[in-house]
């Protein structure tokens, strides 16, 4: 070959898609590894809501009873303010603390970019310090926890039957314990439960008679309830433990407890100066299901695990313990404010409408490329999302922590399904051009096409990328709640790149022929081909082996290469023939017009004119502004606050009165009648009634809460659920002293009320 012919054939080349084409098995092996890859990742992954993301917020919550506000203010708070405030190395935004009787609870809120650990450790760090300044005789040590939105409850299991409280509660312990067992479950916390006390009533004029102190009946009850171990025992070859088990069974074996003896022989039992009842504490939390009294376990799931997975276990436990007869079968439990359910329908919908939007895009395509090229773009969609689920470790480093399948994540990837074929697009249209229905050899056609537009490819996804990256830099809890879109987005795009000059040109040379009708086979050809086979006994055998979602998919396959064959293969002839034309047509002739004498500057300088427009429209339009925007409630939450320190028997009335109200808007969508929309009506006092907003999550009387969850959307036949909420609100006015909030289930992360008002002071 002579030096012309050397330059006549040679040509520019992209060398990565000239390999990937030269070496197509190892690239086809290299598709089905990263296919079988990407499907097993898309159904393993979390599936959950929203993200799951922890903040710097550390609460510190100290118990010391018997003390007013006032001593836990000076005694516990002040304290460990004040070492608080020495923290370094780590911003601390903002401290707050609540002083009450005999509980304090301090707040720390650390700047967004400081790691929950390190700032949890750096509380720890200044409680050690405090500790030298803090009463001896705390009821409990200063405990320290994160915030984290896996703390709220994922469903309610609420257990009622024709029981009394204690053998409820004994049940409600059994499916704690189960529940715990689960990997996907943190805890499982009992509401609305009696529990078991025993009182020593002590008669005080019996007690001085016999000269025995409240310091001697406590020294020998505790004396008494302990099991002691007497060393080892040799038996033969083995030695054994000796245990002698002294703790009480029952109440009535306080009865025989020795106060006080002398050696005179006289003897005082605890039976002679008391009277020993085995009863039930003093309700300090209710918990009611559509009015009625029950025992209610909040289930929490670990953060990182499937909400999905987490609810279907909790049932099947459930369902298990029914089998076993661990659970009587009269026994009623009722599962609520199950937040699996809204996911699930939210995933499924989220995902058929990517694969309606990747149809969409193929018929579209198939208009203007050919079905065959068409064809081969699409298959970039979802091969793009697969090859990026291979960079989520990069996305773990993001993000700073795993990523889970949620709604934002699903956003992103349904955001860039038209961005993702843009790079296909060009590349198999270009080899295309080049190949010229066979007129250049395939392979160089290939190769030479993606050589052309690697760098605009290139600068055009690197642009399209730009915006996006200083979105991974947003502050705040919001910019940690939605970096996940960039970071989807831009490593799908990412992929979309790798996928068209690595994957595509492969596909191109293996499937593009030349295309018009006297290349085409007969139109009964189709029921031949072995595509159309494959696909229709893949079908067949599928829904023979119960799998009907994949066996649809590939009989829809086997139907549209007939519906192609016979209807869709003459209408795009049709189009690209008569339509396509007179579109470039007109668009040549508009151009043309354009470009004439001082137009292009005219055009130019009207662009500016149109954005001025535009902002002075949507101004003069007055659009109400809101981050997250909010629909029709799933959850109706009426929050109840009353004076702290209120008692618990007091918040509860208050509370009733409350769901009276709340029923009498309902009455025509009562709970359980056919055809309702209304699935429970939960009401909790002291324990899980604070507002998600509320960082404290202990014990406080003075609350209420009343949650309305709704039947699932499609079974809510167009009802709407606003007006309801709208009502409620209306109806809950006119209680003193009461704070009473009506709201519904956050479209994004719990944040600060619109209008925060904070009074500071010394005193």
């Amino acid at each position: 070959m002579n030096v012309f012919e050397q330059i006549a054939h040679k040509f520019k080349q992209f060398k990565p898609t000239s390999w990937s084409v030269d070496n197509k098995t190892a690239i086809y092996i290299i598709a089905i590894l990263i296919t079988l890859y990407g499907l097993y990742k898309f159904n393993t992954m979390p599936k959950e809501q929203f993200p799951d993301i922890v903040v710097p917020t550390i609460s510190i919550t100290t118990v010391y009873a018997g003390n007013s506000p006032k001593d836990i203010e000076n005694l516990v708070t002040r304290p460990i303010e004040k070492q608080l405030k020495g923290i370094s190395g780590a911003k601390v935004n903002k401290i707050q603390s609540t002083s009450q009787t005999d509980y304090s609870l301090i707040v720390i809120e650390f700047d967004t970019d400081v790691k929950t650990d390190i700032a949890k450790q750096k509380v720890k760090d200044a409680i050690d310090k405090a500790k030298t300044d803090l009463p001896n005789d705390l009821t409990s040590q200063p405990d320290v926890q994160e915030f984290a939105f896996s703390e709220m409850p994922i469903m309610f299991v609420n257990v009622s039957g024709d029981y009394d409280g204690i053998k409820l509660k004994e049940y409600a312990d059994k499916m704690q314990d189960r529940f715990e067992e689960l990997g996907e479950i943190t805890r499982a916390e009992i509401v609305g439960a009696p529990e078991r006390e025993i009182q020593i009533n002590v008669d005080p004029y019996k007690m001085t008679a016999a000269r025995v102190s409240f310091t001697d009946i406590e020294n020998a009850v505790s004396r008494e309830n302990r099991d002691i171990t007497g060393g080892l025992i040799e038996v033969g070859n083995m030695k054994r433990t000796l245990k002698l088990r002294g703790q009480f069974a029952n109440a009535l074996t306080l009865q025989h407890i020795v106060v006080r003896s002398s050696a005179q022989g006289a003897t005082v039992y605890l039976k002679d100066i008391a009277e020993i009842r085995d009863t039930i504490k003093e309700t300090e939390n209710f918990a009611r299901l559509d009015g009625k009294n029950v025992v209610t376990l909040n289930i929490v799931k670990r953060s990182g695990e499937n909400l999905i997975n987490a609810a279907d276990k909790i049932k099947a436990v459930v369902a298990d313990m029914r089998v076993k007869d661990e659970l009587p079968k009269d026994l009623k439990i009722v599962f609520t404010g199950d937040q699996s359910k809204l996911t699930k329908n939210s995933f499924n919908e989220l995902v058929n409408t990517i694969v309606i939007g990747f149809l969409l895009v193929l018929i579209i395509l198939m208009f203007f490329m050919g079905v065959t090229n068409a064809f081969f773009v699409a298959l970039s969609v979802p091969l793009s999302v697969f090859v990026a689920f291979m960079f989520l470790p990069i996305a773990d480093g993001i993000i700073g922590s795993a990523v889970t399948l949620n709604f934002i994540v699903l956003f992103g990837l349904l955001f860039g399904l038209g961005i993702i074929v843009d790079d296909a697009i060009v590349v198999i249209e270009n080899t295309h051009r080049i190949y010229s229905n066979g007129k250049i050899p395939i392979v160089r056609s290939a190769k030479e096409a993606a050589g052309e537009v690697f760098i605009p490819v290139l600068a055009g996804t690197a642009t399209t990328l730009a915006p996006f990256f200083p979105l991974l830099f947003w502050k705040g809890l919001i910019g940690k709640f939605m970096i996940y879109l960039p970071t989807i987005l831009i490593l799908t795009l990412a992929a979309s790149l790798i996928v068209a000059f690595i994957f595509n040109p492969v596909f191109a040379v293996s499937f593009m022929k030349p295309e018009g009708k006297e290349f085409e086979k007969p139109k009964h050809k189709v029921f031949t081909n072995k595509w159309f086979i494959v696909f229709a006994i893949a079908g067949i055998l599928l829904h023979l082996a119960s799998s009907p979602g994949l066996a649809n998919f590939f009989l829809l396959l086997a139907i549209m290469m007939v519906f192609n064959s016979y209807v869709l293969n003459s209408v795009i002839h049709a189009f690209q023939k008569r339509v396509l034309p007179a579109l470039m047509n007109s668009y040549e002739k508009m151009l043309r017009w354009v470009l004439k004498g001082t137009r292009p500057v005219i055009m130019f300088a009207s662009l500016f004119l149109i954005f001025i427009l535009s902002v002075v429209f949507l101004m003069m339009r007055g659009n109400k502004t809101t981050f997250f925007p909010s629909g029709d409630p799933n959850f109706i939450y009426v929050y109840l606050k009353l004076p702290v320190g209120t008692d618990v028997k007091y918040t509860d009335s208050v509370t009733r009165m409350l769901e009276k109200r709340v029923y009498k808007v309902l009455e025509k969508e009562k709970p359980g009648t056919e055809g309702s929309i209304v699935e429970s009506i939960i009401t909790n006092v002291a324990v899980s009634a604070n507002n998600p907003r509320d960082n404290n999550r202990s014990v406080q009387p003075h609350l209420g809460r009343i949650q309305v969850s709704f039947v699932e959307f499609e079974k809510r036949h167009g009802v709407k659920t606003k007006p309801y909420m709208d009502e409620i609100r209306e109806a809950l006015t006119g209680i003193p002293g009461a704070s009473i909030e009506v709201a519904q289930e956050d479209g994004g992360p719990p944040t600060d009320p619109p209008v925060n008002v904070e009074v500071s002071g010394d005193n």
